[in-house]
């Protein structure tokens, strides 16, 4: 319940009281997605089936979480930088305004995906033996949007005050009740696919209700209130969302693109490499998800600093971040040796379907420790406040990998050479970032260390403070 000084001269202590938290909760929170397949896979004669099915509706239910990302990254380091400057009144707009944004959006993505599942579906890879699986867990999934993407959005705001600690604990309860509730759901009550989706929106639910009681008790730095919406201030979020959103959203457009193109080439077996994939997609979860939470779940003290105009605080923290980064993916790197063969055993009994899963960690992992660079740095640029070049270097990734899994790697070697396209990707973009920002990086730091770099625009004086700044320039 206590909150970190994010303001602290203990540059390193404040960095790992932050990510910490927010990368075990992100593990715990990949861990569930992987525990939901894994029940999936071993039902009983439709598992493999089933598991495909999954995999045709991931990149949705990751399309579906980017939104809550577009007002949760994107309204967080605005929150963090009021902090720094000492204005709790702008920090408390941007909350209230960021619920009712991801209220509204909640409602009309669920209703969006529902209204429109088989076309989707099909459009993203589902054949007609994995038509219904898919369906069945799409819509339930769907209709819990309204407290997946609130509650997952506002969490940004508890780990933005510096309760990573509470954070992690609201994460922590949904991955709980959802491993606990997934074998009752799928095998006691026999709802197979549907009780798999059933498990999730129902721990998706106590992870908002956890959410929303914090936010509005007393002990809260900043509290939660309704207000009415100001357009203006959602604006600005989802301008600071709008490059975490493209790099989310793009992720699961990504899994689209691969599932259509491992259909479309896999012939008779396509159905068989959707299964590989789900798989191979599962483990690499296990490296770019917890990473998320260092990346993402550090923001707060860039952001913090970039508001105080706090050089060195600025400087390590980024220095503490990427340091990070490239200690957990080098373990994960390490660790993929000689666990592939393990973890694919726990999705499947196919001999065959294991020998290409194992095969296709090894060569998505060849990108992973270069991929450190590409958070760190990224991330780093949404949390200083320049959303532009985040957005133009993660939209590069995402480019480099769509030539290279739909056009050249499978159209001139087969259908197995799409799996080469992720770490030709993450290696790209990463020296591409890493020049960047060497390049930018202290450039956009001196500004505002010098006040040429102005927070004015992103500051929301309430009325009576307009009111006040409007008569005195009457009175001058």
């Amino acid at each position: 319940m206590k909150a970190i000084n994010l303001g602290s001269s203990n540059v390193l202590s404040t960095v790992l009281k932050l990510i910490i938290p927010a990368t075990i909760a992100q593990f715990i929170n990949v861990l569930y997605s992987i525990v939901d397949r894994m029940y999936v896979g071993n039902i009983e004669v439709i598992g493999d089936t089933a598991l495909a099915a999954v995999g045709v509706c991931s990149p949705i239910t990751i399309i579906i979480s980017s939104f809550a990302f577009l007002i949760g990254t994107g309204g967080a380091p605005l929150f963090a930088m009021a902090l720094g400057e000492g204005r709790e009144d702008n920090a408390r707009k941007i909350l209230s305004n960021a619920a009712v944004a991801l209220a509204a959006i909640a409602i009309a993505v669920g209703a969006l995906f529902i209204a429109f599942h088989r076309p989707l579906l099909y459009a993203f890879g589902a054949s007609d033996k994995t038509y219904e699986y898919a369906k069945q867990y799409l819509m339930i999934y769907a209709a819990g949007a309204i407290f997946s993407i609130p509650g997952t959005g506002l969490n940004q705001y508890i780990t933005a005050q510096g309760y990573s600690g509470v954070a992690m604990v609201s994460t922590i309860i949904g991955a709980a009740a959802n491993i606990g509730l997934d074998p009752v759901f799928i095998f006691v009550f026999k709802m197979n696919v549907a009780g798999a989706a059933t498990a999730t929106i129902i721990s998706q639910f106590f992870t908002f209700v956890f959410v929303i009681v914090f936010l509005r008790m007393k002990c809260t730095k900043i509290r939660l209130t309704l207000a009415k919406p100001d357009f203006k201030v959602i604006g600005s979020i989802v301008k600071f969302g709008f490059s975490p959103f493209i790099i989310m959203a793009s992720d699961g457009l990504i899994i689209i693109i691969q599932n259509a193109v491992l259909q479309r080439l896999g012939g008779a077996d396509g159905d068989s490499w959707i299964t590989v994939y789900t798989i191979v997609q599962a483990f690499f979860s296990l490296v770019a998800t917890p990473m998320l939470g260092i990346s993402e779940g550090s923001q707060p003290v860039l952001s913090y600093a970039y508001g105080a105009r706090n050089e060195r605080l600025i400087k390590r923290s980024e220095l503490c971040i990427t340091v990070a980064c490239l200690i957990f993916t080098t373990t994960m790197f390490i660790i993929s040796i000689f666990c592939a063969a393990p973890f694919v055993r726990l999705f499947t009994d196919s001999d065959d379907i294991a020998a290409k899963a194992v095969w296709g960690i090894r060569v998505f992992m060849i990108g992973a420790i270069p991929l450190s660079f590409q958070y760190a740095f990224v991330d780093g640029f949404t949390a200083l406040g320049q959303p532009k070049y985040a957005i133009t270097l993660s939209l590069i990734r995402k480019i480099v990998f769509f030539m290279g899994s739909i056009i050249i790697l499978p159209m001139i070697w087969g259908v197995s050479a799409a799996f080469y396209a992720e770490p030709v990707a993450d290696i790209a973009a990463a020296i591409l970032s890493t020049t960047v920002f060497c390049i930018v990086f202290p450039r956009v730091v001196k500004r505002r260390i010098s006040g040429e770099e102005s927070l004015k625009k992103h500051r929301f004086p309430h009325r009576r403070q307009k009111k006040q700044q409007a008569e005195s320039g009457t009175e001058n």
